[in-house]
């Protein structure tokens, strides 16, 4: 709601017009390596669920991959406290490097 009151919903809509539907890792900067510490909070109702092992290819630095108990694409909204705890997490592990 808040995109078509606020004029942005094409904008919103432009990553998945560009990027759904192509095949995954078909584009050079798709298949980089990111090699920072990376956290990732896996929500059950997601629109598409990122299972570890992809993650790991990706985000060798993978430190954090958490299963949350609830939750779904707007996880921010949906569940803060949850998301708060897990960043919390991913910062001590980090500064424990």
């Amino acid at each position: 709601m808040i995109y078509w009151t606020t004029g942005t919903i094409t904008s919103s809509q432009r990553y998945y017009k560009e990027n759904l539907g192509k095949n995954i890792m078909a584009e050079k900067h798709q298949r980089m390596k990111v090699q920072v510490p990376t956290g990732f909070a896996a929500f059950p109702d997601e629109l598409l669920h990122v299972p570890e092992k992809w993650m790991k290819f990706k985000y060798p630095k993978l430190i954090s991959y958490s299963y949350m108990p609830r939750g779904g694409h707007f996880a921010a909204f949906e569940e803060p406290e949850l998301l708060a705890r897990d960043i919390i997490k991913f910062v001590g592990l980090v500064e424990r490097q």
